[in-house]
């Protein structure tokens, strides 16, 4: 589903004999939609000289055109901001080259809404608002003397300096979120009050943003206003998909939080404990006051608050774990606002199976195969999304006090995987716990649905024995893999129905192994009304192609000097 607005605009003279601003807007379809989002400009030329209302045309008219021809790998900000300080080159080299024009400036706002975000640049005195939850917020700040006297003229504005300073925003869109891009002309004449009245109608739909904007510019006239009243609304109707590049790019600008303590906040978030750390994120139990509920905070350390791929691959994982809804999965929670680096989830209670392991926990052959039941379930919905998880394992597996089994950690998780993935996972094949990887992985093959079967099947098999099939893989060790060990010489009680799927989950041979997620799930609820057959042994020249042949190359020199011995020896 794509990005769906509604606009409207309108701008008049008003008393004046001029109009001196200038509103326009691009709405593309796709794949610019998508690539470049859609762009809205209000622009008020700088009263006193001859060239304030060529000066707004031009940089409203050249800011629509240029931001499309910019790279699509370029960041929004990135590219509003060569556009514009290229508009602030020419308006001050038409200035300076005409003397009629002499002192031409303007002011400008503009937004730019792409996927799930919106980006905002800004010089001047126009004026940026956005409508969300009934709650008024004035986006942009305004670039004017703070003397009373002299609170209308500006320290900044297009052309008025070579060296242009411009102030950027960003943020998160909402289904309902209401915008206002207004010139002095109207919001100085009107309260803050009115304003909102205007955008609270727009929000309900009772109002369209076109009749909203003719509204704003007569409520402004009828109150005095002595300038030129312009004004565009734009209403967010329906959000795409979330998109990773937008994710990245926003956590990209935000900053890693200190090192917390319990008792300190966050945002408004509580610390309750922290929960876990490594040598790239920290975990903390957090309070949420407001709706009096235990939540999950992730963040990075503070040590990797400089490390760009490490931040590219904590945004990889927050779009991924937004992306997976299902009672599998902890659920990803939206602060009303956002001034670090982290993501939130549900808290749940209950422990991961490798702890309830560590603290002498036994799981019987029933509790067993209900925990493989879920688990198996929940790693077929994230195939379904066409993701990977790339670390299954007991310490990544919660069993909540509500017998709920859910995955935890998509910090090294693949999306994308039917076609070329671009994740920041994606280029560490052995990513992950080397005794859960499957050895094809360690001669190189990428990662797939059957290693991420085949890790289901080794957290099944220490689940029931805490043994693993083919023994326990130490870090950078390249280890060669033989026939695995049944599991019933560590649990005698294990069926044999159960056995023969545990083998076939960890089977060597991709191809030995359940095609999905919803075959091995089949196996284990058939059990033994439907066992599968006993793994068959296969021949050398099939299981170790080269062992064979280096052992028929030495029996072979073997006989060779045999029969050179015999020779000599007549």
């Amino acid at each position: 589903m794509p990005l769906i607005v509604t606009t409207g605009y309108q701008s008049v003279a008003g008393v004046r004999s001029r109009n001196e601003d200038f509103v326009g807007m691009v709405t593309p379809g796709e794949p610019e939609l998508s690539s470049k989002g859609m762009i809205l400009a209000v622009a008020d030329g700088v009263s006193g000289s001859e060239g304030g209302r060529e000066a707004a045309e031009y940089v409203v008219r050249g800011l629509l055109t240029d931001y499309y021809a910019t790279p699509d790998t370029w960041e929004v900000t990135t590219a509003l901001e060569k556009v514009v300080v290229a508009m602030n080159s020419w308006v001050q080299q038409q200035g300076s080259v005409r003397r009629e024009l002499a002192g031409m400036a303007t002011t400008l706002t503009t937004l730019v809404l792409r996927g799930r975000m919106y980006y905002s640049a800004h010089v001047g005195d126009t004026r940026c608002y956005l409508l969300r939850n009934g709650n008024l917020q004035k986006l942009t700040q305004d670039h004017v003397w703070d003397r009373p006297e002299m609170q209308h003229v500006l320290t900044r504005a297009i052309g008025l300096d070579s060296h242009l300073v411009i102030d950027h925003g960003m943020g998160e869109l909402r289904a309902g979120d209401v915008f206002l891009l207004a010139s002095d002309g109207v919001w100085a004449a009107i309260s803050e009050y009115d304003l909102n009245d205007f955008l609270q109608q727009v929000s309900a739909q009772s109002l369209s943003p076109d009749l909203a904007c003719t509204g704003l510019c007569e409520a402004a006239m009828k109150a005095g206003s002595q300038d030129n009243c312009s004004a565009l609304v734009v209403r967010v109707n329906e959000l795409p998909e979330g998109d990773l590049r937008d994710a990245i790019t926003e956590l990209h600008v935000l900053p890693v939080p200190p090192r917390m303590k319990p008792g300190q906040t966050l945002d408004g978030y509580v610390i309750d404990e922290v929960m876990h750390t490594s040598q790239t994120t920290l975990l903390y139990r957090v309070t949420d006051p407001v709706h009096h509920r235990k939540l999950v905070l992730k963040t990075l350390h503070p040590d990797r608050a400089t490390d760009a791929q490490e931040r590219s691959a904590f945004a990889h994982e927050a779009w991924l774990a937004k992306r997976v809804v299902a009672r599998f999965f902890p659920q990803v929670i939206t602060p009303e606002q956002r001034n670090y680096l982290y993501y939130l989830s549900t808290w749940h209670a209950g422990d991961s199976l490798q702890r309830r392991l560590d603290a002498g926990q036994h799981f019987t052959v029933p509790e067993a195969v209900v925990c493989g039941g879920k688990l198996v379930r929940a790693v077929g919905a994230l195939h379904r999304r066409s993701i990977l998880h790339r670390d299954i394992k007991p310490a990544n597996v919660h069993l909540g006090d509500d017998d709920e089994i859910r995955i935890l950690d998509l910090g090294v998780a693949q999306s994308g995987f039917d076609s070329k993935d671009s994740s920041p996972a994606s280029n560490f094949n052995l990513a992950g716990t080397p005794s859960f990887l499957a050895p094809e992985q360690f001669q190189g093959e990428p990662p797939s649905r059957a290693t991420d079967i085949y890790a289901t099947g080794v957290t099944l098999y220490y689940l029931l024995t805490r043994h693993y099939p083919y023994g326990e893989v130490e870090p950078f060790q390249r280890p060669k893999f033989g026939e695995p060990v049944t599991p019933g010489r560590y649990r005698p009680d294990l069926p044999h129905w159960l056995e023969n799927v545990l083998l076939k989950a960890v089977a060597r041979d991709p191809q030995d192994r359940f095609e999905t997620a919803e075959e091995f799930l089949l196996a284990l609820e058939r059990g033994a009304a439907h066992p599968l057959p006993a793994p068959s042994i296969k021949p050398l020249a099939q299981r170790d192609p080269l062992s064979l042949w280096r052992a028929l190359a030495v029996i072979s020199i073997v006989a060779n000097l045999l029969l050179v011995y015999l020779l000599i020896a007549r």
